[in-house]
């Protein structure tokens, strides 16, 4: 199972007084977290290989939006740039009216097919984008308006895609609720059994007859 490495886990482990930070093929580590390896001199190693470079360990999101969320896309994508995160911007980029089902369809594609860690998406209320994104197998996508449900959808539901309402919430509020969602991981235990009963009914109602 993919894990993200938090800027908690890697002081627990420098506590511990381990030189070095064993990740599985698939773990991530946030850009607080990689600021805190290079400071402390911790060497990482995956799948018995060593590791060096900011860019090979960030994370990777791909984010849309909307043309009601053009602007809030803007200041989103710069906030993350300053945490060394990998962006790329799918649209659209400008205030032109587009159809929400196209952009949102878009990031989530690139999330289940594995080409980005995470997606982002942004509409008014963050509403449309989500119901459009959970229509494909395998994306979790959930619409945050605080810091309580940014991370209970990480823990609780392993949301791939956090969707934005950019008439709905604030810019400090949006930056809060990224930080916590990116900076929580899935607990999997009795969480993980529930995601299984939604896997089933996704592949239920996706067979061909």
């Amino acid at each position: 199972m993919k894990k993200v490495i938090t800027e908690t886990d890697v002081i627990r482990i420098i506590k511990a007084g381990d030189k070095e930070i064993i990740l599985g093929k698939d773990d991530l580590i946030t850009p607080l977290a990689i600021d805190r390896i290079k400071h402390s001199g911790l060497k990482i190693n995956r799948n018995g290989k060593t590791e060096s470079g900011q860019s090979s360990l960030s994370l990777k999101i791909v984010i849309g939006s909307d043309h009601t969320g053009v602007k809030v896309k803007k200041m989103v994508i710069d906030f993350l740039k300053t945490k060394s995160f990998q962006v790329l911007d799918i649209g659209t980029y400008s205030e032109e009216s587009v159809d929400y089902p196209d952009i949102a369809f878009n990031v989530a594609n690139r999330v289940v097919n594995k080409e980005f860690d995470y997606g982002i998406i942004i509409d008014a209320t963050g509403i449309p984008s989500a119901i459009t994104a959970n229509k494909i197998p395998g994306i979790r996508a959930a619409t945050c308006y605080n810091e309580f449900s940014a991370r209970s959808s990480r823990e609780h539901n392993n949301a791939n895609v956090l969707v934005l309402g950019a008439k709905a919430i604030g810019e400090e509020t949006i930056k809060s609720i990224i930080d916590v969602w990116l900076g929580s991981n899935f607990l999997g235990d009795r969480h993980q059994k529930r995601l299984d009963k939604i896997s089933a009914i996704e592949e239920k109602y996706s067979r061909k007859n």
